[in-house]
């Protein structure tokens, strides 16, 4: 990858196409979780019902529970903690965001020095531009490397987290490309689906636990076990949907990330300034590859992070949490983003 916009070259990316592209996109993922959670509901629901009249085929049962003959009694349930995980999250999102971290908010009043004051003048900029009717929170957390996110459920909640690191290192236009991409985040409504979808996978993988594990410790006889069509599905699936989850998960981070892109693009007229800002926390990272590992692995909860970050640190090589999600890299290409951005690489 070159260290700098001089070795691409620049040609222009429609930013507008994307943005509609990768709403598509995202609403066709949001939609095939809650397709996948209440499928779930009702398969778990059919496996009971199935325990309590074994006279009835699966289809009747199904029949049943779709017109209501029957109480989706699981199904329900599943929805009302699923809304209750969805409020505590959103009502402590930006604790969870920021727990593990040393951190301080930044306003016209507490800013200390010529950088904070630029850095919430340019968020106050870019939120004028955005169109937001709330000013976000604005804090920096006392962290060398480079990187910054936005988390928030609406406009009113909306905040973003800049690392010490990375207002010292990027000039103005740079920063502002930043936080014109964190605002679109913001804007687009991002933080709000990512909750939804991660929670709704983590649920479904612990309703799955919870009944394949019921399943498997049952006290019915191997026969009525191998009989039982349910009761292979659940185990199937089981196995299936962690993956596909984490396909799903990963698909939509990227794609809200090529958004955000374009949408920072929309806010500044200005392509080359994020394309610079991307470059310069790449390079960085791997210069500084054996501190930043350090740096991230000692502070607690990054995993929590990583997804809302504009750079994955996993890009650089910066070793990550153990975990399956961790083997990819929540974001797109850094090639990628800056081919989206409308920059090629010149040297070949």
């Amino acid at each position: 990858m070159p260290e700098s916009l001089d070795n691409l070259v620049q040609g222009t990316a429609d930013w507008r196409k994307v943005i509609r592209s990768n709403n598509r996109k995202t609403f066709f993922v949001i939609g095939l979780f809650i397709l996948i959670y209440a499928a779930i509901g009702v398969l778990v629901d059919m496996y009971l019902y199935t325990e309590r009249f074994p006279q009835a085929t699966s289809s009747d049962i199904f029949h049943a529970l779709i017109t209501l003959q029957l109480f989706p009694l699981v199904t329900l349930i599943m929805i009302g903690v699923a809304a209750i995980s969805l409020l505590v999250t959103f009502s402590f999102h930006d604790k969870l965001m920021l727990m593990g971290t040393e951190y301080r908010e930044i306003t016209p009043e507490s800013a200390q020095g010529r950088n904070e004051q630029q850095l919430y003048n340019v968020v106050e900029e870019m939120k004028i531009a955005a169109g937001l009717n709330y000013m976000p929170r604005v804090y920096i957390i006392d962290a060398d490397y480079m990187n910054a996110f936005a988390s928030g459920y609406s406009e009113k909640s909306a905040m973003v987290a800049i690392t010490r690191g990375l207002i010292q290192k990027l000039n103005r236009d740079e920063l502002q490309a930043v936080m014109a991409h964190e605002l679109s985040h913001v804007r687009h409504m991002d933080i709000k689906l990512t909750l939804m979808a991660s929670i709704l996978a983590n649920l479904i993988l612990i309703v799955l636990d919870i009944f394949f594990y019921n399943a498997i410790f049952s006290r019915r006889s191997n026969e009525e076990r191998s009989g039982n069509g349910l009761l292979t599905i659940i185990i199937i699936l089981r196995y299936v949907l962690p993956v596909i989850n984490i396909l799903l998960l990963l698909y939509l981070s990227r794609t809200r990330e090529y958004m955000a892109d374009a949408g920072c693009v929309q806010l500044t007229r200005n392509n080359q300034a994020l394309a610079s800002a991307l470059l310069k926390i790449n390079n960085d990272h791997a210069e500084n590859q054996t501190a930043y590992n350090a740096a991230y692995q000692q502070t607690p909860h990054e995993n929590v992070r990583r997804e809302a970050y504009i750079f994955d640190p996993i890009q650089a090589g910066i070793e990550s949490a153990s975990g399956l999600t961790d083997m990819f890299s929540t974001h797109p290409s850094l090639k990628d983003r800056l081919s989206a951005l409308g920059f090629k690489d010149g040297s070949k």
